[in-house]
């Protein structure tokens, strides 16, 4: 599964960066790119809470398998319309909700798999592993994409993009294959409905140290993330779009970095207060970021700000499946893919929306805002802070 991921993942970059800029040369507007957080942000919500209530309740792997399927078949889609030469704003965003809901469902059981092969004291170590490797094709994938983008001509260049995703999508497809079947552990696991996902959410609601978890990080998505702004940067600030893949590379980067050094995360036992301190390092990384006219240091900001989201991921995911028990693993994992993939295209919509403030407007304040409204809900709900690693 870890090789599989890593491979699919980094073709999937591709994909991330040939669509906002796709959309961009379609229609010259940011506001159209910030859309496409919204085109994917309802199917995320659905499915991910559905695909986790389901992922209780049938093999794992099955439903691993199936939804993956959709997902390449999206990508596929992706790849038609643009070698047909379509130019449709509105299909490029139709394409993105139904991968969205498919990679909903996908995340949302695989992270409820990771459980069921690993000891729970090695749960940090696997997140760290499984986060580390996705930041890293994160670095390298919209490299590889700015190159594809920049070296090929025309309205060839995102069917390139497109079609490299297409085709190391298989390496998932491969990864779900080799598993065991992985079966309800519970004998009277029923047909999945929405008594079921109810039970999910209830079990979040009592738990003030689980939506508060949840909390802090759709603070540091919606309010600070500026990935929406990052075609219009590299085109009026960065000299052209083929650098639009070090400003998309640049927050992996720094996760990278900060995965590979991540032998200490384990061994913290104050991960609530260090999930805290990691959301505010990244909304301040972010803002001065926004302040940067030079494209090293946009990156290198950029990167502290990678490495303080690794950092929060990391603890945010441990929290949550070391507080659940397995038939509620893949309804908790549903409702953190929710947020985890929900947020940040609510953050796209967010920056796309208010790119008429201009550039350096939009882009600090965000990040200034989730930085002080992690600390107000830190101080406001102790909770979270108070919170010391289950072992």
């Amino acid at each position: 599964m870890f090789v599989g991921n890593a491979v699919s993942f980094f073709g999937y970059q591709f994909t991330a960066v040939a669509v906002p800029v796709q959309m961009y040369a379609l229609t010259r507007s940011s506001t159209w790119v910030g859309l496409l957080g919204l085109a994917a942000l309802l199917p995320l919500l659905v499915f991910a809470l559905w695909g986790g209530a389901v992922a209780d309740a049938v093999d794992r792997r099955r439903l691993l398998l199936a939804s993956s399927l959709l997902m390449w078949s999206a990508t596929l889609g992706l790849l038609v319309q643009a070698l047909a030469g379509l130019h449709s704003p509105v299909l490029l965003l139709a394409l993105v909700g139904v991968q969205a809901a498919a990679f909903a469902v996908s995340t949302s059981t695989r992270s409820a798999i990771v459980p069921r092969l690993v000891e729970l004291a090695e749960v940090p170590a696997a997140n760290t592993l499984g986060f580390t490797m996705s930041t890293a094709a994160t670095v390298a994938g919209p490299l590889g994409a700015g190159l594809v983008l920049a070296r090929t001509p025309g309205a060839h260049s995102v069917s390139a993009a497109y079609a490299v995703d297409a085709v190391l999508f298989t390496a998932a497809l491969w990864a779900a294959l080799r598993l065991p079947p992985l079966r309800p552990e519970r004998v009277d696991a029923g047909r999945p409905g929405l008594k079921d996902i109810l039970a999910g959410l209830r079990f979040i609601g009592g738990r003030p140290v689980l939506w508060l978890s949840f909390a802090v990080d759709i603070t540091a998505m919606v309010l600070a993330l500026p990935r929406a702004l990052f075609p219009q940067a590299s085109v009026e600030r960065f000299g052209g779009p083929g650098v639009v893949g070090w400003l998309y590379s640049s927050i992996a980067l720094g996760s990278v970095l900060a995965g590979v050094t991540s032998g200490w995360i384990g061994r913290v036992r104050r991960q609530g207060l260090a999930l805290v301190g990691a959301v505010v390092a990244w909304g301040l990384a972010v803002a001065l970021a926004g302040l940067a006219h030079r494209l090293w240091l946009a990156v290198l900001l950029l990167a502290v700000g990678g490495a303080a989201d690794l950092v929060s991921a990391v603890y945010r995911q441990t929290i949550l499946q070391t507080y659940a028990p397995d038939e509620l693993r893949g309804r908790m994992q549903g409702v953190f893919t929710a947020v985890v993939a929900g947020g940040p295209r609510l953050g796209d919509l967010r920056a796309g929306l208010l790119a008429g403030l201009g550039l350096t407007v939009d882009w600090v304040s965000g990040g200034l805002a989730a930085a002080v409204v992690a600390v107000l809900l830190a101080v406001t709900f102790p909770a979270l802070v108070r919170y010391t690693a289950q072992r």
